[in-house]
């Protein structure tokens, strides 16, 4: 029978102990664990990471003193991204139990993102208890006040909690220095409620993921820096042909899909050329530097073309049979305009389809050609 050997395991999700301490992910063992709570100690004596971590150590000292086979470990995540952030906390843990060969494990926490850390290590290795570190204090208003500023400290939730009130109070001043107080709330209540829906669907996420990207291609000098850049330009173009389509071909009142059909066909041309110069930016760099993945690439901007086409006909199509004033296609010319251009769009996908595939036999080609 395989002797058990358990792993005491300290996750810092939101990595407090490299933001503030400045160390490095996962440590292992007892003594450098005990030296990451005092230097994490030091940068912050009110983190509860603090407790977890000494907490850890106490219950490795307890096992070893019964004679189990037993290790301590701290991993972190990140501390402004939480989805690289539990990522890199699977691939440590991964890492550790290689490492290690540790066949079970105990998970000690603050009892803060349970139900986000548990998953993660059960998806690696069996947990065969939690323990939850939950430090003591009076609750009076005293140590509410304390705990909001402690919040409002955290630039992650200064983001969340400060941003949507610095916006609507901006706003709200800016709508009376206008010379419109009718409209403040409409301005207050509408930018918070994008905001909202942003963080609701994870829309900022994705902006952070475009950020991320172009940091990472200026900081390697890649071409789809400069691509990323002049896509970035095209969609501010794009957004100001888009109100200006509003503005020509909305009527009053007409209407939410109207309103959605004007902007769109001003700008979605714009949209699509954005999208296509970024991703043959990163098309290049592959081709340049990472080959095997321009099969996955090479067939996005296809998509993207036959995506804007068939909702340029859709537009158009809306448009034409609303009546609306000066509009260049008539009703019947929309329903000609829709059908064209959503064939088009299915013949832009299967294009790209073919290529994809013919791409990704050029690859296996090439490296079966550089293995010979």
């Amino acid at each position: 029978m395989e002797k058990r050997k358990t792993l005491v395991l300290s996750v810092d999700r939101d990595d407090d102990i490299g933001y503030k301490a400045r160390i490095e992910s996962p440590i292992l063992g007892r003594e450098a664990c005990l030296e990451a709570a005092k230097r994490l100690g030091l940068a912050d004596p009110e983190d509860s990471d603090v407790n977890a971590i000494f907490q850890a150590v106490k219950t490795y000292d307890e096992l070893s003193a019964r004679g189990e086979d037993v290790i301590v470990s701290v991993i972190g995540g990140s501390h402004m991204n939480m989805l690289e952030g539990d990522r890199k906390i699977a691939d440590s843990l991964s890492q550790l139990i290689n490492q290690t060969n540790v066949t079970a494990c105990i998970l000690v926490s603050d009892g803060a993102e349970d139900d986000f850390i548990l998953p993660i290590v059960q998806s690696r290795i069996p947990v065969e208890s939690v323990k939850r570190v939950i430090v003591a204090q009076m609750p009076n208003l005293e140590g509410t006040y304390y705990i909001i500023k402690k919040l409002l400290d955290d630039p992650k939730t200064a983001r969340v909690v400060l941003v949507p009130i610095g916006l609507a109070m901006l706003l709200y001043s800016a709508a009376y220095l206008w010379g419109r107080p009718d409209l403040a709330t409409f301005f207050v209540v509408g930018a918070v409620g994008v905001y909202l829906l942003f963080k609701g669907f994870g829309i900022d996420e994705f902006f952070g993921y475009l950020l991320s990207g172009l940091q990472q291609s200026f900081q390697k000098g890649s071409f789809s820096f400069v691509a990323y850049i002049t896509a970035v330009l095209i969609s501010i173009i794009a957004v100001i042909m888009g109100l200006t389509s509003l503005l020509v071909y909305y009527p009053q009142d007409a209407g939410v899909l109207l309103f959605f059909a004007a902007f769109i066909y001003g700008s979605v041309w714009w949209f699509v050329s954005a999208g296509i110069v970024g991703i043959a930016g990163k098309i290049i760099d592959c081709i340049l530097h990472e080959q095997e993945m321009l099969s996955r690439i090479v067939i996005i901007p296809f998509f993207i073309g036959a995506i804007g086409t068939i909702i340029y006909g859709a537009s158009s199509y809306l448009l034409s049979i609303s009546n609306v004033p000066d509009f260049p296609i008539s009703a019947g010319g929309g329903v000609q305009t829709i059908i064209i251009h959503t064939v088009a769009g299915l013949l832009c996908a299967l294009i790209g389809i073919y290529i994809q595939s013919a791409t990704g036999k050029w690859v296996i080609d090439g490296k079966k050609s550089r293995k010979w």
